[in-house]
């Protein structure tokens, strides 16, 4: 690994750390901000129980003491309790859900990367043709289609009108699995395909695509072989986020098929103003982004050699 990479990389976590602890300090303001708190009047608890509950956690305490407070834990690997499920750590409730959320992520997201550049390279082979026209339409449809309006639908559909596929659950059932991810992978798939297309199509025009048809290569062989390779590295660059935003978007998805996930975690701990749960969830969030654009930009330097000569 060059030194040049490798200060690069350095920069990068560095500027990591910094951002990190702006997504901290900005979401412990915002949550503190909002009206009520984990034992607020509106769930039931008189004034004097309340009162010894925030002084067991320490939210009687000055904001900016809890908040260093916090940080100290967090560095250690220690976020505190659940306000919301008592007996619980905020770590053990990360570990039990993150496996269904990170399989999740990873089907739709195998099926996003499938479907995508397939329909994307047969539409950049023959530009507005009728394959084109149909697969740069569905992949508009995939865009326009949010998950909360897909997931019902497809529920409607194939849960219950044809009964084919179970409507709730995570690997209880067989096929339990293919609706909510075809829901979370569809707008992936949408535009991967758009971005395969418009990746191909330049790549179809270059003078050593004109060389290797001169020399009789079948079309099927000069996309594999020659043209995707720089064709995906607007894929590859949108992979980064596109990948957090998976795991990310999967909390409307877990709560519209009953998954077990964190995602519910997440949803459950800002209706219920769970501290403690909210902040670990949103800097794992935030790191997540970090690090997947981080690999993206690795994978983009393995590919393409220019940026590599221009690091270097």
């Amino acid at each position: 690994m060059s030194s040049a990479l490798l200060k690069m990389i350095a920069g990068r976590l560095a500027s990591a750390a910094l951002l990190l602890l702006l997504v901290a300090a900005v979401t412990f303001a915002l949550i503190h901000a909002a009206p009520g708190g984990p034992f607020a009047s509106d769930r039931a608890v008189s004034a004097e129980v309340e009162a010894a509950l925030n002084a067991q956690y320490r939210l009687d305490q000055p904001l900016p003491s809890q908040f260093f407070a916090y940080l100290g834990q967090a560095l250690q690997g220690d976020f505190g309790p659940s306000y919301r499920y008592p007996g619980r750590t905020v770590r053990e409730l990360i570990i039990a859900g993150l496996p269904a959320t990170l399989e999740l992520a990873c089907y739709a997201l195998l099926l996003a990367l499938l479907i995508g550049i397939v329909a994307g390279s047969l539409a950049a082979r023959r530009p507005g043709s009728a394959a084109d026209q149909l697969a740069m339409g569905l992949a508009l449809l995939g865009i326009c289609l949010p998950a909360f309006v897909l997931g019902p639908l497809l529920v409607l559909v194939f849960g219950v009108y044809f009964e084919w596929l179970p409507v709730s659950g995570w690997g209880e059932l067989a096929g339990d699995k293919w609706l909510p991810t075809v829901t979370l992978a569809a707008g992936y798939c949408a535009y991967i395909a758009r971005l395969t297309r418009a990746g191909l199509r330049q790549q179809l025009s270059q003078p050593y695509i004109i060389t290797a048809r001169s020399k009789g290569l079948s079309e099927l062989a000069i996309i594999v072989h020659h043209a995707l390779r720089g064709a995906l590295l607007p894929v590859v660059a949108y992979l980064g986020p596109a990948c957090a935003g998976l795991i990310a978007g999967s909390f409307v998805v877990e709560t519209i098929f009953q998954i077990p996930g964190i995602g519910r975690f997440y949803i459950q701990a800002a209706f219920n103003r769970d501290y403690t749960l909210i902040m670990a969830l949103t800097l794992f969030f935030a790191a997540l982004i970090i690090f997947f654009n981080l690999l993206a930009d690795l994978v983009a330097l393995w590919l393409d050699p220019r940026q590599r000569e221009a690091l270097s």
